[in-house]
């Protein structure tokens, strides 16, 4: 077999890559694939990002697959890399340098549902939708939402959020605890199932958002909440995206707790409606679902209409029905895909930041001031509660001016959110794609305590090498 050319790989790289390939091979068999298109399959996809495969696959079935294959790993100095379903943005899991792809599809398991302490154990490759069809007939649901049917191992690795983080929060307060193999192939328990605790280090949230570069999650502990009594949806058009984000920010002062609060400007609403066949007002316009008993629900929706009104807004269109509300949040989920449609054969990037909310009704007017100047086509989408948007730029990477245009917009609108004290990504992680942004973010020294951190406990640095932080 004729190893993928690493760039950034030697010699010697090369052979220990195939002798870990050898041994893998007579451990797993057909459990681990080295056909080309398999190996692509599990480099990044997603963006422009150059594809980067491993030598090898293994599809991991238990925890004691994972400590072989990292012990291995570690004996011959050859890259790990976890594998959840691929959607992350940022080339969180190509392999600049080779190596093994952990593939967590089989290890899809709900090991315990603790329905009186509402939380639940289970493997990294259940799905989030999976594991909500398992949980609806008990009354319960896990709120992180982020559109992708993304594996929950991939979601706590990357700190996911999504539509619901305004009023559930992200990955890292609804992770209780978790399992994972380090880089010398042991296996860490960084907590009970206790909802808090003052014992050590908080091991958990160090990796949760560490990318898979300083352990393997086999194992989450989730907490979980119960279905609401009363769920209503609905859209608000606005005059503006100012308009828009400025209700956002007075209905968050006013302590309203909306579940889910989405905006989407002109061009995102005509792109929904040509692929998922609707109707909307193409104008900039919020989602919203408000979530608790009939009267609660009632009320929230009338003081948001109060705000909404005054800023020129409405009306609204409410969706009581299941099957309404269902097909208005799919048209969000499919937000990437309705960009790409707007111009067939050009790439959508995806890109998020994050700013204070305070901020963000001028930070996405500027932005839209940007695209427009920069001759651009750039739908924007944001789960604006928490003060996070997204920027779908659309273009032909066939065309080196435009290229150099859209890179150069990415580097404003990062530099733009941290002006305004915001980060560079509120959601999508660091990976590849972003290393060149924490400088700026962090500083120096809080650089160089990551770098401590990442020595400590991947001192050969083979746990996903090359993402987050240099060595």
């Amino acid at each position: 077999m004729v190893l993928v050319e690493a760039p950034e790989r030697t010699g010697e790289e090369r052979n220990a890559a195939e002798s870990v390939v050898a041994a893998l091979a007579a451990r797993f068999g057909n459990r681990l694939a080295t056909a080309r298109s398999v190996r692509e399959q599990h480099g990044n996809t997603t963006t422009w990002i150059e594809n980067q495969p491993p030598d090898a696959v293994v599809f991991a079935q238990a925890t004691e697959d994972v400590q072989e294959v990292v012990r291995l790993c570690a004996k011959h100095r050859v890259p790990v890399i976890a594998f959840g379903t691929g959607t992350s943005l940022e080339g969180q899991v190509n392999a600049p340098r080779g190596g093994i792809c952990l593939d967590f599809r089989d290890m899809n398991r709900v090991l315990e549902v603790h329905a009186e302490d509402l939380d639940c154990v289970i493997e990294p490759g259940v799905t989030r939708k999976q594991l909500n069809e398992y949980l609806r007939d008990r009354g319960l649901f896990f709120p992180i939402d982020p559109g992708a049917d993304a594996s929950l191992g991939g979601m706590a690795a990357t700190r996911a959020s999504g539509t619901n983080a305004v009023r559930y929060g992200t990955m890292k307060d609804n992770v209780l605890a978790l399992k994972a193999v380090l880089a010398n192939g042991e296996v860490v328990t960084t907590a009970r199932r206790a909802k808090k605790s003052s014992a050590g280090y908080d091991l958990t949230r160090l990796i949760v958002g560490s990318e898979g570069t300083l352990g393997i999650i086999t194992e989450l502990t989730l907490k979980l909440s119960g279905i609401p009594e009363a769920i209503s949806s609905g859209i608000c058009p606005f005059p503006s995206v100012e308009a828009a984000c400025n209700a956002t920010i007075l209905a968050i002062q006013s302590g309203i707790p909306v579940a889910r609060i989405e905006l989407l400007d002109a061009l995102q609403v005509r792109a929904s409606n040509n692929y998922s066949k609707l109707d909307l007002p193409e104008t900039p316009m919020l989602l919203l679902e408000f979530h608790g008993s009939q009267a609660s629900v009632a009320e929230q929706s009338e003081r948001f209409g109060e705000i909404a009104r005054d800023l020129g807004g409405g009306p609204f269109d409410w969706a009581t029905r299941a099957e309404d509300r269902t097909r208005l949040w799919q048209a969000r989920h499919d937000a990437y895909w309705a960009q790409c449609a707007l111009r067939p054969g050009a790439r959508a990037l995806a890109s998020d930041v994050c700013v204070p909310i305070s901020r963000l009704a001028e930070c996405v007017t500027e932005t839209q001031r940007d695209i427009a100047a920069s001759g651009l086509l750039g739908p924007i989408v944001g789960h604006v509660g928490d003060g996070n948007f997204h920027v779908g730029v659309l273009v032909d990477l066939n065309d080196r001016d435009e290229v150099v245009r859209v890179e150069a917009f990415l580097e404003r609108l990062v530099d733009r959110a941290l002006a305004m004290d915001g980060t560079c990504t509120g959601e999508h992680g660091v990976g590849q794609g972003k290393m060149k942004y924490l400088k700026a973010e962090h500083g120096e020294t809080a650089l160089d305590a990551m770098r401590a951190i990442k020595r400590a406990l991947d001192p050969l640095d083979i746990l996903n090498p090359g993402k987050i932080v240099s060595l």
